[in-house]
């Protein structure tokens, strides 16, 4: 617009816009041919560079964090105990939370398509080392209604939840799309997976991928209604029955049929998924294998997966991380079986802990009862940090080769228990002096005299030492020779109280410990 319109123009803006008046407006699409005019190419070659002669830049490949791997009974990347919070992605619903495989058609970002940089980015910069992915409970937003009724139409509402298996393009399924076909994969859950497995290997991140989600074949009808297993969904003859056999035509309680990995159709399936998962991330170091989010299954199941993973290995000379993350009375099976527990790699205290009290809340597996299910059965209860410490320590003293970390409720607000247990991936503040996590990664745990009092130590006399809020200890370093430097970190936020100071060793130290919070001390040499 050249002119602005005036209600009182004077004369000489009169006569102005009179005579413009006799030309017609140009036309958006005239403009458009006359951009080569007002923004001309030059044709002129003389002198030009031919691309042979300027040659093409050469990507530069990003470098990668070193390698995960268990040492001393720690998870590491290199040689730093890998620490921080998790992130456990949607399982249906529009959700600011990221999801790695929730695909917005045309928008990305917060609730949309995820920009995995921006979320590998953002993972770093919030101390969130793990992401746990496992697949969305339905594709399309319809279903959140929690009904089970068959849609009429495949008029579906992003965001979708993109499922790990392809469509076959045949036939419809209940929710008015095509069949799955279980022996096809969806290309883009993959490769998003992937895509973040490569970032994490990049920033010093883990992925954990849970292979199956039991939330679809326990509880309510409307998780088994969209299934890609449920033989209306598939072309794969799955042999579920059919019509469904709701409970209260509410409930469902598919678990058993799910897990009878001796099923002639199902078993293959099985096989060809467990590989898969295997199979994507064979180039990566940063990814742990779990058997399922909210698995409570039973133990001849978990057999079969962790044979099915020791067959892959084998074929393939690959190794794997394997975790162990089930009930405490299947886990106990499987790491008394010498021959699976080669196999397995970390254990994941989830599905049970112990209460403040002492005693032990662990349903039994098998049950076909989902978590919350159980709860309703039988109190939880509390926990305590005595007992978190407690519940790791045990199975890192009993598995010393192995790594231990804690998941189960309120595991955010027991980091420090979880650590000094010999425990992984703990959720501890940033600590404020460099080193500290490198030096973690040589010791091991080791006893105390003292109540109240949690120790690291390696054989140098190099320690550290967590006290609980009112101990008054000694620092015992008799049998430890040479100077050391000593500092005090505050556990709450990492920042190291008062100055450093420097002890000599062949001697007892007094500690003075504030009585009102607990307090970490971390002796290393000089």
């Amino acid at each position: 617009m050249e002119t602005e319109a005036s209600s009182s123009p004077s004369v000489e803006t009169a006569a102005m816009l009179t005579a413009k008046s006799v030309e017609p407006r140009m036309q958006l699409t005239e403009w458009i041919d006359l951009a080569a005019r007002q923004n001309p190419i030059s044709i002129q070659s003389e002198g030009i560079k031919t691309i042979d002669q300027i040659g093409v830049q050469k990507q530069t490949t990003p470098g990668k964090a070193p390698a995960m791997h268990i040492q001393n009974g720690w998870l590491v990347r290199g040689n730093l105990v890998l620490t921080g919070k998790k992130l456990s992605v949607p399982w249906w619903n529009t959700n600011p939370i990221p999801a790695v495989t929730r695909f917005v058609p045309g928008r990305v970002g917060k609730n949309a398509t995820d920009d995995l940089v921006e979320l590998t980015d953002w993972m770093q910069k919030e101390r969130v080392v793990s992401l746990e992915q496992n697949y969305g409970l339905w594709y399309d937003r319809r279903r959140d209604d929690h009904e089970r009724i068959r849609r009429m139409d495949g008029e579906v509402w992003p965001p979708f939840y993109e499922l790990p298996f392809a469509r076959s393009g045949k036939e419809t399924a209940w929710d008015g799309l095509s069949k799955y076909d279980l022996t096809k994969y969806n290309t883009w859950y993959w490769s998003r997976l992937k895509q973040f497995a490569d970032l994490a290997d990049q920033k010093g991140l883990v992925l954990v991928n849970q292979n199956y989600f039991q939330h679809n074949i326990i509880e309510a009808g409307a998780h088994w209604a969209d299934f890609p297993w449920r033989p209306v969904n598939n072309i794969n003859n799955t042999g579920f029955p059919e019509p469904t056999p709701y409970a209260g035509d509410k409930r469902i309680f598919m678990g058993e049929q799910f897990y009878n990995e001796n099923h002639l159709v199902r078993r293959p399936l099985h096989e060809a998924f467990i590989r898969k998962c295997l199979d994507n991330f064979s180039e990566n170091n940063g990814v742990i294998q779990y058997i399922g989010e909210e698995f409570t299954g039973p133990f001849h199941f978990v057999r079969f997966w962790l044979e099915t993973i020791q067959k892959w290995e084998i074929e393939t000379g690959k190794k794997e991380t394997i975790g162990l993350a089930v009930t405490k009375d299947v886990q106990d099976s499987v790491l008394a079986d010498q021959k699976l527990a080669s196999t397995v790699d970390l254990i994941d205290i989830r599905y049970w802990f112990y209460r403040e009290d002492g005693s032990a809340y662990a349903p039994l597996g098998g049950q076909n009862l989902a978590p919350r299910q159980h709860a309703r059965l039988v109190k939880p209860g509390r926990t305590s940090f005595e007992q978190v410490y407690r519940a790791v320590n045990e199975y890192h003293t009993k598995y010393p080769n192995k790594a231990v970390t804690y998941s189960a409720d309120n595991y955010d607000s027991f980091g420090w228990a979880v650590f000094m247990a010999g425990g992984s991936l703990p959720v501890l503040p940033q600590i404020q002096t460099p080193g500290f996590l490198e030096s973690a990664s040589g010791m091991s745990v080791a006893e105390v005299s003292h109540s109240g009092q949690y120790k690291l130590q390696n054989n140098q006399g190099e320690c550290i030492i967590y006290y609980r809020k009112g101990t008054q200890p000694e620092l015992d370093l008799r049998t430890a020779k040479g100077k050391f430097h000593l500092v005090e970190i505050n556990p709450v936020d990492g920042s190291i109280i008062g100055k450093q100071q420097t002890i000599t060793g062949e001697e007892l130290v007094s500690v003075e410990i504030d009585r009102t919070g607990d307090k970490v001390i971390w002796v290393v040499k000089n």
